[in-house]
């Protein structure tokens, strides 16, 4: 996708044909990317001159979580970092929206993973603008008709100093449909080892898909 082109996720299928014929063949395949991916870590860590940060965003549910787990588990821990944002802290909204993850930027021979980022304040904090009042902006600044432009342009200005300054975005949305959320809501209920993943929270935020997709 590039720069500047507008996004219709309706138009992006939730589903496409399966890259493995079995989970077999499956396991095969990613135990030669984690190995590839482990020995390019390695040169990365070595040369020590670019940082690389990867953003997974995604609906709950989506498998942010998964993702990181699988894709990462080749890595050697001592060159990664995995940071996840959800509610700010007292302290963090004592800030600007994007000093949170900023001070949690990969060094340089590193690799940081975001589950969820800045986006979150443009994403969530637009669908409940509630959250909004409650970071101590002022009137003028949290003026509705200009904070989301005003936003955006913040994270561009953002990605653009970092990668003139050596560290590399990759970001991942990973897109499911409204259907399949509930089915792996169900299955987080009726399955003992993912009950810890359920959360009432994640079914009120259904309600709000909708606004979800339009921002």
């Amino acid at each position: 996708m590039r720069p500047g082109a507008k996004v219709n996720l309706k138009k992006w299928p939730t589903k496409v044909k399966p890259l493995c014929k079995s989970k077999k063949q499956y396991e095969k395949i990613l135990e030669a990317h984690v190995a590839e991916l482990s020995a390019l870590q390695q040169l990365h860590y070595a040369s020590n001159r670019y940082a690389l940060l990867l953003i997974f965003q995604g609906m709950d549910s989506a498998g942010k979580d998964g993702a990181i787990r699988h894709v990462m588990s080749g890595v050697n821990p001592q060159g990664c970092e995995v940071f996840s944002f959800k509610q700010p802290s007292a302290e963090e909204l004592e800030h600007d929206f994007l000093w949170r993850t900023t001070r949690h930027l990969p060094e340089r021979g590193r690799i940081g993973i975001f589950n969820r980022s800045y986006y979150e304040e443009v994403l969530i904090v637009r669908v409940h603008p509630e959250i909004l009042r409650s970071q101590g902006l002022s009137e003028e600044l949290r003026d509705e008709k200009t904070i989301w432009k005003d936003r955006y342009r913040s994270i561009m200005d953002l990605e653009e100093h970092l990668h003139r300054n050596g560290t590399r975005v990759i970001k991942f949305f990973l897109h499911l449909s409204k259907d399949e959320q509930r089915r792996r809501f169900l299955e987080r209920v009726d399955e003992p080892d993912k009950n810890w993943k359920f959360s009432l929270a994640d079914i009120h935020e259904r309600k709000y898909w909708k606004h979800y997709m339009m921002a």
